[in-house]
C-alpha cells in the first residue's frame, strides 16, 4: 500500500480502505525491529511496538464482536485480557502479533461485508463504565469510525515509541518497507541508520 489511499468508490469502500491504511502504518512503525526492540518500552510510558499492534488488534476485534452482539465476558476478565493485551507474552513473536492482527483484519472485512447498511444500530453494551449511558445505539459507520480513530492514535504512539528505539521517522520507514527509491530528498531508513 502506498502512502496514501487510492481514490475510493463509496463509503463503505473507503472507510475499509482508511482503516487498512491505519493499520498498515501502524505495522510500518515495526519495520526491521528485532524481537527485543518489538518489546522495548523505551520511554515513560509502559507501551512498546508490538504490545501496542497486539493491543490494537484486540482492541479491533472487541469491536467486531460489539457489532455482532457476541456476549460479553465477566467485566475482571476483560479487564485481565485488555492489560495483557498491551504486552507480548513470552514466547509470543512480532510474526504472531502480525498473523493475529491479519486475522483480525479479516474477520473485520468479511462482517463489513455481509452488513448491508452501515446505519445499521449497534446496540451500546450496558454496566460498562466507559460507554455512554444516554446513548442506546451506535452504528456500524460510527464503529468503522471509531476504529479508524482508535488505528490512528495507536499508530502515533507506535511512531514516538520506535523513534526512541533507533531515530526511525515514520516516512523513512514506509520508503524501506514500500520500497520506494531514494531521492534528493528522501532516504528511505536502513538498519543501522538513525535520524
Amino acid at each position: 500500500m502506498a502512502g496514501n489511499v487510492p481514490p475510493v468508490a463509496d463509503e463503505r469502500e473507503g472507510l475499509l480502505a482508511y482503516l487498512e491504511q491505519q493499520r498498515h502504518v501502524l505495522r510500518i512503525a515495526a519495520h526491521g525491529l528485532t524481537e527485543e526492540q518489538a518489546r522495548a518500552v523505551p520511554t515513560r510510558s509502559s507501551l512498546s511496538v508490538g504490545g501496542l499492534i497486539k493491543h490494537t488488534a484486540l482492541t479491533e476485534d472487541g469491536w467486531i464482536d460489539i457489532l455482532l452482539q457476541k456476549p460479553s465476558k465477566p467485566m475482571d476478565e476483560a479487564m485481565k485480557e485488555y492489560e495483557a493485551g498491551y504486552v507480548m507474552a513470552d514466547g509470543e513473536t512480532l510474526e504472531d502479533v502480525f498473523a493475529r492482527y491479519d486475522e483480525v483484519a479479516r474477520r473485520t472485512s468479511d462482517v463489513i461485508a455481509d452488513i448491508a447498511d452501515l446505519g445499521q444500530p449497534v446496540p451500546v453494551p450496558k454496566g460498562v463504565p466507559w460507554y455512554p449511558k444516554d446513548v442506546d445505539a451506535w452504528s456500524v459507520r460510527w464503529v468503522l469510525l471509531h476504529l479508524i480513530e482508535e488505528t490512528a492514535r495507536h499508530a502515533g504512539h507506535a511512531d514516538i515509541i520506535r523513534e526512541h528505539i533507533d531515530g526511525a521517522t515514520a516516512i523513512p520507514l514506509m520508503a524501506a518497507a514500500e520500497g520506494w527509491p531514494e531521492t534528493p530528498w528522501l532516504k528511505p531508513w536502513s538498519p543501522g541508520q538513525s535520524d
